[in-house]
């Protein structure tokens, strides 16, 4: 299984989002230095969620970054969080 189809499963069942977007941004940094250069090193997810009503920003990431801990630890170069409750404008 791909990570980003580990991440979307576990983002999916830790945060049950009504709207998730996991996207894969490794082939814009292949050739950095610290790129691993797997082809899954880069991602960035949107994610609505009512668990995320009444939370503040560092709340938010600190859900995602839990739910993502078996991802962060098999070497998850970045991540980038974009994280909304329902009626929030996505950005």
């Amino acid at each position: 299984m791909s990570a980003e189809a580990r991440m979307r499963e576990q983002l999916m069942v830790a945060l049950e989002p009504i709207r998730l977007d996991v996207i894969n941004d490794s082939e814009k940094h292949a050739g950095h230095r610290s790129s691993p250069g797997s082809g899954e090193s880069h991602f960035t997810v949107v994610v609505v969620s009512a668990m995320f009503s009444g939370k503040s920003r560092v709340e938010r990431h600190r859900l995602v970054n839990e739910a993502l801990a078996g991802e962060l630890s098999r070497g998850l170069h970045a991540l980038a969080i974009r994280a909304y409750a329902p009626g929030e404008p996505v950005r």
